[in-house]
């Protein structure tokens, strides 16, 4: 095995332990919620509270913003653009909308259908998968960027060389007239 596909392979290992601890330190108040009710004997009203509708959406939230960051990151990606796009339009769609609904829904009724204690774990399921595919998808598309600019893809260099440096941030001057 080389040197770089076992570096290739410690990076993913990294990358899926920090993106599943990322979920646990979302999950950890609901967690700690969850105990309360069932120590309190409240087991069943678990499943019909909006707590997990809560999880869902943060998580979705994050996932969003995990999906713009790989967008953002470098613009020689933009034949990707359209697959995260859509992938920001279905964590819309499919979690984050939902999720809102549910809990603004279990918030303002007294009775709560029974549907909600299998919709709400199911969404919390797809976030988590969507939060994921989107570390994954953002950290693909960041390590194409950079090993591009350091093979020389940006700058005419040849694989041998230092990765280049990014020019300093250019920054307009105010014309004479005006003044503040």
């Amino acid at each position: 095995m080389s040197d770089n596909q076992q570096h290739g392979e410690q990076y993913s290992l990294s990358m899926m332990y920090g993106t599943y601890a990322d979920i646990l330190f979302v999950l950890f108040p609901f967690l700690v919620m969850t105990m309360q009710r069932l120590w309190d004997g409240n087991l069943a009203d678990i499943l019909m509270r909006p707590d997990f509708s809560i999880a869902a959406a943060i998580l979705a939230g994050l996932a969003i913003g995990k999906f713009v960051l790989g967008l953002v990151t470098n613009r020689d990606l933009g034949r990707y653009k359209e697959r995260i796009v859509f992938f920001i339009a279905l964590t819309l769609f499919v979690v984050l909308g939902p999720a809102i609904i549910l809990m603004l829904s279990i918030v303002g009724s007294d009775d709560v259908p029974g549907f909600v204690a299998f919709v709400q774990p199911v969404l919390l399921i797809i976030a988590i998968s969507l939060y994921t595919t989107a570390v994954s998808i953002s950290n693909i598309l960041t390590r194409q960027g950079m090993s591009g600019e350091a093979a020389g893809g940006l700058h005419g260099g040849d694989g041998d060389q230092a990765p280049a440096r990014h020019a300093p941030l250019a920054i307009p001057r105010r014309s004479g007239g005006d003044t503040v």
